[in-house]
């Protein structure tokens, strides 16, 4: 088969596909701000509210190799539809639950929705421009996730202060409609004229899965995901506002300030990472065999810490947590791709987003059993910290025997 000719339509279909993807990633972090309203409005506990993000993410991970299998089956299109559709029913019920049971169901439609989102946003990056670009597809698409993430801090803040609790959710969800409506006029699957791939022998799920975990490019891809994504993640969707104003003491418009400020800073370097290292995949080794442990090292600095961590070093490991986890779909789904047939990407990179919210599901809830128990912050990340730095380890040993590549 021959690559996708990109341009214009290209780019097109992706923004409004990517548009899906940042509302998903507002919605998964929306915890992180409401997080202290939701304590008091259903009256629950730090290891009960955790359960939230929790079976939200968990929803996530479980999801992602039957998300690959839609990306590679069913389409982007229709895949984007019923996340959306899902996404939008969970947040209406969320708004309106009187209950942490409500509450709960809310975050699951959500999460639903959200698990199908960010494989199929690639996967049109793959169906619609060619292997060269997909490096800088993938790191731009992280970058737009980022900018959800943000947009998630102090908009959602405002809102709840302006309109309520019901009012902000309520709000959020007519947008999500309004994207249905988007994705239906402007996604297609694949370039007009553009013939369907050739059929191939049926495989079968398992069989995918055993060729993803056998194939290199995968394995390194899930030990790169776990090791860059989740510790920002973690703090994006529950713990990095209430780290901020209890386990730091920062006022809440500082910690919002703090938490907006750093995720912006560092998006312009996933899509210069994509741009340089899609071209020249050999760049890909050294970036990771050096990326992995410093983020490592910079939490255990931070929970090893005597007494509470000063702010600076605080300030440092976010920003750090952030540059890694922006980098990280550039460098991980690219590795994906590598060793795998192009029909069935979609099974390996689900395998690659597992890897990271399955660090990042373990990480959140320990953190809140943990605090629940009465300790502090810096015994809460313990678990981040162990998880991030045993990735590493291996990542570089996977990357010392990885094939070198010319670039």
């Amino acid at each position: 088969m021959t690559d996708p000719p990109g341009g214009a339509r290209a780019w097109l279909v992706w923004a409004v596909g990517v548009g899906v993807y940042f509302l998903a990633m507002f919605h998964r972090n929306g915890m992180g701000v409401a997080a202290l309203e939701a304590q008091e409005r259903f009256q629950v506990g730090p290891a009960v509210l955790s359960l939230l993000p929790m079976l939200q993410l968990l929803v996530y991970v479980v999801l992602q190799v039957p998300a690959g299998l839609m990306a590679d089956r069913v389409g982007p299109r229709r895949s984007l539809l019923l996340g959306l559709a899902s996404m939008a029913l969970g947040v209406v019920l969320f708004a309106f639950a009187p209950n942490i049971a409500l509450a709960v169901a809310g975050r699951v439609l959500i999460g639903l929705g959200d698990a199908v989102t960010f494989l199929n946003v690639i996967r049109l990056g793959a169906l619609w421009f060619p292997r060269r670009r997909y490096a800088l597809v993938s790191a731009l698409t992280g970058v737009v996730g980022g900018l959800g993430q943000v947009a998630s801090v102090a908009p959602l803040s405002f809102a709840l202060h302006g309109l309520g609790w019901t009012g902000a959710f309520l709000l959020t969800g007519g947008v999500t409609a309004v994207m249905m409506l988007l994705v239906a006029l402007v996604v297609r699957d694949r370039p007009k004229g553009e013939p369907a791939p050739p059929a191939h022998a049926a495989v079968s799920v398992l069989e995918s899965l055993k060729e993803a975990l056998r194939a290199r490019g995968p394995q390194v891809g899930m030990a790169q995901h776990a090791a860059l994504m989740a510790p920002y993640t973690m703090l994006g969707v529950l713990w990095g506002y209430p780290f901020l104003v209890e386990g730091v003491g920062l006022s809440p418009a500082q910690a919002g300030t703090v938490l907006t400020t750093l995720g912006v800073a560092v998006l312009w370097i996933s899509p210069v990472l994509g741009a340089v290292v899609g071209p020249r995949p050999g760049l890909r080794r050294p970036i990771g065999m050096t990326l992995a442990p410093l983020l490592g090292l910079c939490w255990l600095a931070m929970t090893a810490w005597p007494g509470e961590p000063p702010v600076p070093l605080v300030v440092v490991v976010i920003a750090v947590s952030a540059a890694a986890a922006v980098m990280a779909p550039a460098l991980s789904f690219d590795f994906a791709r590598d060793g795998m047939p192009p029909e069935r990407t979609g099974v390996a990179s689900g395998l690659v987003n597992m890897s990271g919210f399955t660090t990042t599901v373990l990480a959140t809830v320990l953190a809140g059993v943990i605090l629940e128990a009465g300790a502090g912050f810096q015994a809460a990340f313990v678990p981040v910290t162990a998880t991030t730095l045993g990735a590493a380890a291996l990542l570089v040993a996977l990357l010392w025997r990885y094939p070198r590549q010319d670039g």
